[in-house]
């Protein structure tokens, strides 16, 4: 999509010309630095095969993921040794995340992290654990000098676990330069083997302008590709297009004996034997991770959990892995056009995907099924709002700007759908209607995806940072009220946000501020909790999702349920049905007792300062959500 804000961009680029093969594209990848691969040691079973369920940079829903996943045999206690000579510079304990996570600094100045480990035994193990009852709290992050806990290459540093937002045991590993995270497969492990070249699932197409087509129409289209071997992937039927349309792959990568599907790092894509994009992560800006959302097709991803690789650059998009001609746009008004798409892993397997895009001119009349719309459907695409109906006796449209009509002429018809294209950098229409039926909008403002800004009405106000934005929005802001329920929808859920918002909500129903009322997120038959703070009949609250905000009370206390309670041991499930836990303490005898939380299972478990010694006495555990509800466990222990 093209910032509504940016003037035209100049016309396509020259293209350099291709010498040598296609595969010879991919020398240009500088590595990053390392300390050489000799001096790295893999961390888990060094010298014995080993398996990956997780590379570097691939494609997570929310973050690019920064390391590799080492497989454990879903098993946890693993030792987990020190890739290199160093210091354990930091000691991080979470409920999520990464867990329990260790943090090892190298003379080379490069950091290794070790995530999800389960037990951090010796002397630092022993340094946490008092720091954890001095500062009463489970989840710490602490700092230590070089001299304090060294660390030669070998030596065991913890076992491997199954802590923090781990779905199963492994061990997260990762190497940083700086703020950067490397691919650790870079520095010559030979214990990974990889001998499968990555494969090719689906294509999408996307009309990028108003006056493109895909098969005659206008919007995004997915294609099944077919396996012609095992390195070469091939839509059989050239698809019929026009105008400027932009590709979106959807693929994997396996390795040697591992079920696991990995991302892929490495992708250019030719038309007619012409490099126009091309898309290299071999390291991770750790403050960038989350612009994740603007290299995969956002909607696809929210509404199905497929995430497709754009192989386009949307203006918002600021990541520095890409090089391309005219952002990955693909022109077919001059006429056919070649695509071949190469994809590569770490160990230098290859593969192709490869398609013909069929010049075809735009027609009022298309042949082609489409589905039968209902009696009016409505979608905004980029810069296009996309309206369809039914036919009727007459396909007239009438857009109503600001209370003034507009005739809209169809883009297309079939005989089951009429097909209108409205460019909204051009109008935002109130509503249309038609002999079909009719359509309210809620436009109210457009936000440029850059600069900061803020919206103002009677009903809420939204402020956007500098950047906040992938790509220019078309704001939508709608009120609901019925009976005493009031709803506020601020823009689309399927658009993504790159940094947090700040809305400030008025309701108009009476509502008495309290410490258990706040605003809640609807998304599809659940709500997310998302806060609030009250003042003056006005409630603020940041989030990095839009969609539709209510007012919710919660008045229901968390739950807590025994497993085990004796001298030895005091263990518990934990759940809070609506605003989610806040925090927990647990004493015994009035004094803090230390209780780690693994938050996917509810579970609390006690940890002694010193095993030997019993839980007798009074123990009681008190467990408070987000809205301040609070529940308490007493039980007295003989």
């Amino acid at each position: 999509m093209r910032n509504y804000w940016n003037s035209a961009l100049s016309s396509l680029c020259l293209v350099a010309s291709l010498s040598g093969s296609l595969q010879a594209q991919f020398n240009d990848v500088d590595p990053p630095r390392s300390g050489g691969s000799a001096n790295y040691l893999f961390p888990i079973n060094p010298g014995q095969p080993n398996f990956l369920a997780g590379t570097m940079g691939e494609l997570r829903s929310t973050h690019f993921h920064g390391g590799i996943d080492i497989r454990t045999g879903n098993r946890i206690g693993l030792p987990v040794l020190a890739t290199m000579d160093g210091y354990i510079s930091r000691a991080h304990v979470s409920a999520y995340g990464y867990g329990t996570a260790l943090y090892v600094t190298h003379p080379d100045g490069m950091v290794s992290v070790y995530g999800h480990l389960d037990k951090i035994s010796g002397k630092l193990g022993a340094f946490i654990k008092r720091e954890q009852y001095s500062k009463k709290t489970f989840e710490v992050n602490l700092s230590f000098r070089e001299s304090e806990f060294r660390v030669k290459r070998g030596d065991t540093i913890a076992l491997s676990g199954n802590t923090g937002s781990s779905q199963g045991p492994h061990l997260h590993f990762e190497i940083r330069d700086g703020n950067y995270v490397l691919n650790p497969l870079k520095f010559g492990f030979t214990e990974i083997k990889d001998n499968i070249p990555p494969s090719g699932q689906k294509v999408a197409l996307r009309t990028l302008d108003v006056n493109s087509r895909i098969n005659d129409r206008f919007g995004r289209f997915e294609f099944t590709l077919v396996k012609k071997s095992n390195k070469e992937y091939v839509l059989p039927v050239p698809i019929l297009s026009y105008g400027t349309i932009g590709v979106e792959l959807l693929g994997n990568d396996r390795m040697d004996s591992s079920p696991g599907r990995c991302g892929i790092n490495y992708i250019e894509m030719f038309v007619d034997s012409q490099r126009v994009f091309s898309q290299y992560i071999e390291k991770v800006d750790l403050e960038e991770t989350r612009g994740i959302l603007a290299v995969m097709d956002y909607k696809a991803s929210e509404t199905r959990g497929k995430r497709y690789n754009k192989l386009y650059v949307d203006d918002g998009n600021r990541l520095p892995f890409y090089q391309t001609q005219n952002e990955g746009h693909i022109n077919i008004k001059d006429g056919d056009r070649f695509v071949k798409i190469l994809l590569k892993d770490e160990s230098g397997n290859v593969s192709t995907v490869s398609f013909r895009l069929k010049k075809s001119l735009p027609s009022a009349e298309i042949k082609l099924s489409t589905s039968k719309t209902a009696v009016m459907e409505a979608e905004v695409m980029e810069n296009t709002l996309v309206v369809s109906t039914r036919p009727c006796e007459s396909n007239e449209l009438t857009a109503y700007i600001k209370g003034k009509p507009k005739a809209i002429s169809h883009a297309y018809k079939s005989a089951r759908q009429v097909v209108y294209l409205i460019d909204l950098q051009d109008m935002q229409p109130d509503s249309v209607v038609s002999c079909a039926g009719s359509r309210k909008f809620h436009f109210k403002d457009v936000v440029p995806s850059a600069t900061e800004y803020t919206y103002y009405s009677d009903r809420a106000d939204v402020s956007f940072p500098a950047q906040a934005l992938y790509d220019t929005l078309f704001l939508n802001v709608d009120y609901n009220a019925e009976g005493q329920r009031e709803s506020f929808v601020i823009g689309n859920r399927t658009t993504p946000l790159h940094k947090p918002i700040r809305i400030t909500l008025k309701p108009t129903i009476t509502v008495t501020p309290a410490k258990n009322l706040a605003v809640y997120r609807r998304e599809g038959g659940g709500v997310h909790y998302a806060g609030g703070d009250w003042n003056n009949g006005k409630v603020r609250f940041q989030t990095q999702e839009l969609g539709e905000f209510v007012f919710l009370t919660d008045s229901m206390a968390p739950s807590i349920n025994r497993i085990r309670l004796d001298r030895q041991n005091a263990r518990f499930r934990i759940r809070d049905g609506r605003s989610g836990i806040a925090y927990y303490e647990a004493s015994i005898n009035g004094k803090w007792i230390l209780m780690s939380y693994d938050y996917k299972f509810g579970i609390l478990q006690s940890d002694k300062l010193d095993p030997k010694q019993p839980l007798i006495g009074d123990f009681e555990l008190k467990v408070v959500d987000r809205a301040g509800n609070e529940r308490i466990f007493r039980q007295k222990i003989l």
